[in-house]
């Protein structure tokens, strides 16, 4: 296990074993639509009517990347960071990039959230790749190598009581090409969120073939413990993702004790706090693992991210 302290701070609440409790669940906070118009290609159009090249890389292999955003204000949030993200899937997938620029597809999404008139909410961006060393590929040679998409809906909506996580049954693979990059071939993650739901809770934590801690289905995951900050190494599987970048820079500034590590599932079960990241959720406060519940306090190190936050 990696371990250091500095600064540490008293704990400031502990959680309370509850075996009768039971996740509340009056609110969906996952399912939100998208917005009428999307952004496919330089067009605008109806999202139920936008088609993309049936035999292409990014449907018959999954080879596309993909980024949420936060909107922010009608800005796209640290978009930079988001792009240099999807530069980075594109070329482990072998993805063409010709034509589109950060500045260019910048431009994309501002248009779509005006047209769609997000103040505040979120976009997602995805790469999806016409053609590449397949088997199974089209013979008609177009000009554009890579769809662009952009996606608009509404901020992901979190109950006031916090959010409820279980463990799940499913692993992830650290020795797969994919890891820790954003891809069309999520359905792992969504299957794993889809058994949590299934299951009264709205998040589970997913762990790697070694039996390490490496994030939720749909976010990255932090807790606190004795008022040290722990989240595991991007050597686990975990996926850097612009919020969890944030959190740890954020965590320099307010002089708050972080350490990125190995962990096992024990070591979540000891923590003080708990918390989820990412561009959707913003930071999440769970209340609810598993079995056991924990109190909210306006002194707690989770409330002190999200104040910093947002």
């Amino acid at each position: 296990m990696n371990r250091f302290l500095v600064n540490s701070r008293p704990r400031p609440w502990r959680p309370v074993e509850n075996d009768q409790a039971v996740p509340s669940r009056d609110t969906d906070f996952s399912r939100t639509p998208v917005h009428p118009v999307i952004y496919l290609n330089k067009t605008m159009v109806d999202a139920d009517k936008a088609r993309v090249a049936p035999v292409s890389s990014a449907m018959l292999y999954g080879r596309g990347v993909f980024t949420t955003i936060s909107i922010r204000d009608g800005e796209a949030f640290c978009w930079p960071a988001h792009w240099e993200r999807l530069q980075e899937g594109a070329e482990r997938l072998s993805i063409n990039l010709s034509g589109l620029t950060e500045r260019g597809v910048g431009e994309a999404i501002s248009k779509l959230v005006s047209v769609n008139g997000v103040e505040k909410g979120r976009a997602r961006v995805v790469l999806l790749a016409r053609s590449g060393p397949d088997y199974w590929r089209s013979t008609k040679n177009v000009a554009a190598k890579t769809d662009l998409l952009i996606m608009t809906a509404d901020s992901q909506k979190v109950r006031a009581a916090g959010l409820s996580l279980a463990v799940s049954p499913y692993r992830i693979n650290t020795l797969s090409p994919l890891t820790g990059i954003r891809t069309l071939n999520c359905l792992d993650h969504v299957l794993s969120w889809e058994e949590a739901q299934k299951r009264e809770f709205d998040e589970a934590v997913m762990l790697n073939e070694r039996g390490e801690i490496v994030c939720a289905t749909m976010a990255n995951i932090f807790w606190v413990k004795e008022g040290v900050v722990q989240t595991p190494t991007l050597s686990c599987g975990t996926y850097p993702g612009v919020t969890r970048a944030n959190v740890i820079e954020l965590a320099h500034k307010l002089f708050i004790p972080i350490v990125e590590g190995v962990y096992e599932l024990s070591d979540l079960t000891e923590a003080d706090e708990i918390f989820l990241t990412s561009s959707s959720l913003g930071i999440g406060i769970v209340t609810t693992f598993d079995f056991r519940q924990y109190s909210i306090s306006p002194e707690s190190v989770a409330r002190r991210f999200q104040a910093a936050y947002e």
